[in-house]
């Protein structure tokens, strides 16, 4: 099975919080509106800072607020702030790993064909359509359309 981290999904949430929000936004105001812990929130909020999807601003009014437009920021670039490169096997992404069958491998140019998938697939969401309002059903028809066109 193919699962995120808590963390990973957690980002996901606040991004799309934080994409309704004109201005700046504190760690403790996404936690209350979010219902994640503020300790989890001020963690995923520092590691999205890093890999520069937010920026921090310090003092009386300050907080954090999205360094590029939601249409500029895909899900596979939230992932990849939290949980490093999306990568399904160990020799996927960096073509190397510690496993015994490497020489002998027939499965891992596949592998890396389908791990590409997979993270183009993730790097064609946009924060955009996934924070647009709506029910779950309206998002899929609207993601789905958009795929269909594409």
């Amino acid at each position: 099975m193919i699962r995120l981290t808590n963390l990973a999904d957690y980002a996901v949430v606040l991004m799309c919080e934080m994409s309704h929000t004109d201005g700046r936004v504190s760690a403790q105001d996404l936690a209350t509106a979010t219902s994640i812990p503020a300790p989890t929130v001020a963690k995923i909020l520092n590691a999205l800072g890093r890999a520069e999807l937010l920026q921090s601003h310090r003092g009386l009014k300050g907080g954090f607020a999205l360094s590029k437009s939601t249409d500029d920021i895909t899900v596979a670039d939230i992932i990849e702030a939290i949980d490093g490169p999306i990568s399904l096997t160990h020799c996927a992404d960096t073509g190397t790993s510690d496993c015994c069958y490497d020489d002998i491998c027939q499965m891992r140019p596949r592998w890396q064909v389908i791990n590409s998938a997979v993270k183009n697939a993730l790097a064609d969401v946009k924060l955009s359509s996934i924070a647009a309002f709506g029910s779950p059903e309206e998002m899929a028809a609207r993601f789905e359309k958009r795929a269909k066109s594409a």
